[in-house]
Parts: C-alpha cells; structure tokens; sequence
C-alpha cells in the first residue's frame, strides 16, 4: 500500500526548520516517533465496517489530541501555535487519515485508483484564434488542489491534424471522482469558496462527488440546496470555540491557565464515528454503482 502522507512529511519538514524553537525539537522528535507509532496501527485493524471506523477513528482521537494539546499547545515557546495556520501539523492529520480509512474498507480502489491529496481537472480551454488555428490549438487545463480525491490518471491529447502527425498537444491530469475539501473552521466565506469549487468540479465532471468536510462551525449553517456540493460533514459535530476565549492561547502563559478547559473542551467533541461512517457510505454508493439491468428496472417500475 502506498498513499500520500501529508502530515508525516508536514512533520518531517518542521524538523529542519530554522526558525523551530530549540525547546521544540525533542517535542517534534518524539511526535515523529508516535506518528510512526499511529500509522503502523491504523495500518494493521482488522474487522468488519463498523469495527473498522470504531478503531481508525478512536486512534484519530487518541493522535490528534496529543498533537493538539501535548505537541503545539504545551509547548514552552509561542511558535507552534502561532504558526499553525502555516504549519498545517493539525489539520493534515485529518487528510492523511482519510486515505488510510478508505483503503482499509475498500481495499480494491488502490489498484484503479489513487486515494489522497490531488491536483484535479476542473475545466479544458483553448487559446487559439482564427489567425493562429493552422498551429496547435492552445489546449490548456485548469486543476483544483483536492485534500481528498478518489481520483484516476488522464492524458488529454489535442490537434489540428486527425492523424496527430501534424503537430499535437498533450496534457496530463486527474479525474477526481469523488473529491472531499478538510477545514478545521468552517466560516461563510470558506463555505462559498466550496461552492464555487464544487461547481466547477462538477462543469468539468458532471457524475463528480463533492463533500466539504470540517472539523469546527464558524457559522451559520446554510442549506447545500442550490450549490454543488453534495454534503457538509461537521466531524466533532461541535461549533468554534469562543474567540474571547482562544484568544488567550497565543502567549505560554494563557494556554498554561487554560490547559484544563481546553482538554476538556477536546475530549467533549472528538471526531464521531458515525460522521466517518456517512462520508463512507458516500463512497460506498458510488463503488456499488451500476447500470441498470432491463429486469431490474421492469420489476422495480422506475430507474
């Protein structure tokens, strides 16, 4: 099994940063150590589809919580809390855990398709005029950057010349059948961003799955209806905690007086089991997807 490991690399890379704090090595060493250690057991659960989600997603508790709180919130110096938006070490956990719980329970995707972090297509334009048609055509392709994408490899191959001996273009790319975006907040301007994406997966792929995924409310909610996204998953089932309060987390001594209320406030809304369980009944319904069969369809009366 290969899959991509946007957390581990995440972690690896701040190893080498010069501007991680002394008094933080030995704190991403040991987090090295125990991602291996996480990794290795997602890898090795055995069980039917509800033992399966139970153990992946109590392991996803158990890491995250010790990258929250031990790793970044513990920590003596500033830096790794204030740099989180720009470290990504929490949210990458989600994006690496996705591909692994996918695989464990469809196992036979990894041989068609790939699984993780994906740039895919999205639209297909030309940008030849009527003075320059007699070269090529000026095939040129628009991605999008998917945290998460069952995806398959495409070459895309454009001429003027039926026999391609002419002259001709060629890109390559990846169909993202089911494509999911990860936030860890998820405000307004965050949701519409998603929308427009989901719209232009789906102009591109009209049979695409597109899933917003977030760990913490930052809004509203506002109905999916009238947008292309599909389903958006709160995975703590939780909103945000209160800026009054966070705001208190970006200096050591602020997060040392607030220590105990915010492990709390974790261990009260971990990732649910059953959230993970519908974002796999999702895929599921794609991979058991079908034609219909003329019996099928005359006995039923509808298809």
């Amino acid at each position: 099994m290969s899959l991509a490991t946007p957390h581990g690399d995440k972690l690896k890379a701040l190893i080498l940063n010069g501007k991680l704090p002394v008094g933080d090595q030995e704190r991403i060493k040991q987090a090295i150590q125990r991602y291996d250690e996480w990794v290795s057991a997602i890898r090795n659960i055995t069980g039917n589809f509800n033992k399966i989600i139970e153990k992946s997603v109590a392991l996803l508790n158990e890491y995250r919580k010790f990258i929250d709180l031990e790793v970044i919130f513990d920590s003596p110096d500033d830096f790794l809390y204030r740099q989180k938006g720009q470290l990504k070490l929490d949210n990458t956990v989600v994006e690496e855990f996705i591909p692994y719980l996918v695989f464990k329970i469809f196992p036979e995707l990894i041989d068609s398709f790939y699984l993780g972090p994906q740039s895919c297509f999205s639209a297909l334009y030309f940008t030849s005029t009527l003075r320059t048609a007699h070269g090529l055509p000026g095939m040129r392709i628009r991605v999008k950057d998917q945290d998460f994408a069952i995806a398959k490899k495409l070459y895309i191959k454009t001429s003027f010349d039926p026999s391609f001996n002419q002259g001709s273009e060629t890109v390559d790319t990846h169909i993202g059948y089911i494509s999911a975006e990860c936030k860890t907040n998820l405000d307004k301007t965050m949701f519409q961003e998603a929308s427009a994406t989901a719209h232009d997966v789906k102009t591109g792929i009209p049979g695409a799955k597109y899933l917003l995924l977030c760990e913490w409310l930052d809004m509203t909610p506002i109905t999916t209806t009238g947008t292309d996204i599909d389903e958006v998953l709160l995975l703590r089932k939780s909103k945000r905690l209160s800026s009054q309060i966070s705001s208190n987390f970006s200096t050591r001594a602020g997060r040392q007086a607030s220590r105990s209320a915010y492990e709390r406030y974790l261990i009260a809304h971990p990732f649910a089991p059953d959230v993970f369980a519908r974002f796999i009944e999702h895929i599921k319904a794609f991979v058991e997807n079908r034609d219909p069969n003329e019996e099928d369809v005359l006995s039923k009366g509808y298809f």
